[in-house]
């Protein structure tokens, strides 16, 4: 349990006015952070607390809703603060209502996913480090997309598998495939694109019939891989890929490089929740060699 009466006090001195009379009460979150919500002098607050170790998470979570921001495409609940305070920190965000999502906000969100697509860099990565679940993600930038793809996705996941003692046929398959990779975009070069990064079923929501997306791994890279990304654990509908291919159609080519890009996730899976991924990921790899 958190010690509320020094988290209160760094909240106050971020001009965060909790009352006093009321506890935080735990909401349904994730499986890295406690997740909770307290009422303020006027408003409620949704808190992200963990150890003093995860602040660098929750401000890297904080820069990334930041730059989703910028894009003015999609919702995103809005930075409060991001607080350490003797050996927890916290994420404040904007409470949310959310609601049950229709398929006109799925429609919008499709849509609205599109004009953040549109929100573009001169290079693939970003200007910081995060993380992807629990694990760190790299983003140094880089004008090469294929090697950010090869090195900083794929075959760090690869890696970090190996630590993890999934050696054998996985990296047999992991390095036959990583020599190969470059023949996926023989004719097919990606803009730098604005990404949430980890787009499933669980990080978007409606308020109001206006989507939010939230929990980011922000990076620029190619936007097929947010889509693909929406395919692999389900939550999106029709609607949804309509709306986006109606805004801006994938290009030639997408259906096999979904399979690719669906890989740096499962093996993420594997590497924090174990063995039961181990399939999957070795079954992706045989088919896209």
């Amino acid at each position: 349990m958190p010690q509320w009466q020094n988290l209160f006090t760094a909240l106050r001195e971020h001009d965060i006015r909790v009352s006093a009379d009321d506890m935080p009460r735990p909401v349904g979150g994730g499986d890295i952070s406690s997740a909770w919500r307290i009422r303020t002098e006027n408003s409620a607050v949704f808190l992200k607390t963990g150890p003093a170790s995860a602040l660098d998470m929750f401000q890297a979570e904080a820069d990334g809703l930041r730059e989703l921001a910028k894009a003015d495409a999609v919702r995103v609940p809005k930075v409060l603060g991001c607080i350490y305070s003797g050996k927890e920190s916290l994420l404040a965000l904007e409470w949310i209502d959310f609601e049950l999502a229709s398929v006109s906000a799925e429609w919008i969100l499709g849509r609205n996913l599109a004009k953040l697509h549109h929100y573009s860099a001169d290079r693939f990565g970003w200007q910081r480090d995060n993380t992807i679940g629990s694990t760190p993600q790299h983003n140094a930038w880089s004008d090469d997309w294929v090697q950010f793809l090869k090195e900083y996705r794929i075959g760090f996941q690869l890696e970090l598998a190996a630590k993890n003692g999934f050696t054998g046929e996985l990296q047999e398959l992991g390095a036959r495939l990583l020599d190969n990779i470059g023949a996926y975009f023989s004719d097919y070069w990606p803009e730098a694109s604005l990404l949430h990064g980890d787009l499933w079923g669980g990080n978007w929501a409606t308020s109001d019939s206006v989507p939010v997306i939230y929990d980011p791994a922000v990076y620029y890279g190619d936007r097929e891989t947010d889509i693909a990304m929406t395919k692999l654990f389900g939550g999106f509908g029709p609607a949804f890929y309509e709306a986006y291919e109606d805004a801006w159609p994938l290009a030639a080519g997408s259906a096999e490089r979904e399979r690719l890009y669906q890989l740096y996730h499962v093996l993420n899976h594997l590497n924090i929740f174990g063995a039961a991924y181990l399939g999957r990921a070795e079954g992706i790899m045989r088919d896209l060699i």
